[in-house]
């Protein structure tokens, strides 16, 4: 199986840990973000991964090189100029071999226990064009219950809300390469157009799931990973 991983973003939030590379390449327990998410993908099935590349590029290709360090086969599309996650995703399709039905395509900076099976069975029972991850959408502040009578109750720190949020996990039909823009963002230009043809599913999910967008959830990975040995 194929699976496109868009790591050309910059992070700004994370810097200064990305003033020297690339977002995917900021180091948790001195191994890269996309090094856990590379041995994920192994673990589910994936051979090839294409690497959506644009700033910094050459940080990637130095540590991934032909990919057999970390058990895939790594395939690289560059950006010249930035073309959007949605035109970075329609330009690796240039690398995904023709008779490839459908591929993984994924965040660079998202890291997820999620096994593929369940959301790959989904989207061929829905017969649907694009798969998404969805993950319950986590308070930002503890909530506090109290009643009627103005006294406290209990305390819920960070609770999950009744929301779901997109998780950046998605399994692609190949039929969707030219739905995509070829310059522009699939969440908003191409996901819209297939809910409203019935053809986007969507799987909801409880497994561990984090977006690396902070030195807080960079310790956050990091603590979790190295309880799991890795």
């Amino acid at each position: 199986m194929y699976a496109m991983t868009i790591v050309g973003g910059r992070g700004e939030r994370l810097r200064p840990y990305t003033d020297n590379v690339p977002k995917a390449m900021v180091a948790i327990n001195n191994r890269p973000l996309l090094a856990y998410q590379v041995d994920w993908m192994r673990a589910n099935g994936v051979t090839d991964v294409v690497f959506l590349c644009g700033h910094l590029s050459e940080k990637i290709e130095e540590f991934v090189g032909d990919g057999s360090d970390l058990g895939i086969r790594a395939h690289y599309s560059l950006e010249e100029t930035p073309l959007g996650r949605g035109g970075a995703v329609r330009k690796g399709f240039d690398l995904v071999p023709a008779d490839e039905e459908r591929v993984l395509v994924v965040n660079g900076d998202v890291l997820t226990d999620q096994p593929l099976d369940p959301l790959i069975a989904l989207h061929q029972e829905k017969s649907a064009t694009a798969t998404m991850m969805l993950i319950p959408y986590p308070s930002q502040y503890g909530i506090v219950q109290f009643s009627d009578n103005g006294l406290v109750s209990s305390f819920d720190e960070k609770p999950d809300l009744p929301h779901w949020i997109n998780g950046g996990v998605y399994i692609f039909d190949r039929s969707i390469e030219t739905l995509l823009p070829e310059i522009g963002d699939h969440e908003t230009e191409t996901f819209p157009a297939l809910a409203s043809e019935k053809k986007l599913a969507a799987l909801a999910s409880s497994a561990f799931w984090t977006s690396v967008e902070s030195a807080k959830e960079m310790r956050d990975a990091g603590d979790r990973f190295a309880t799991l040995g890795q």
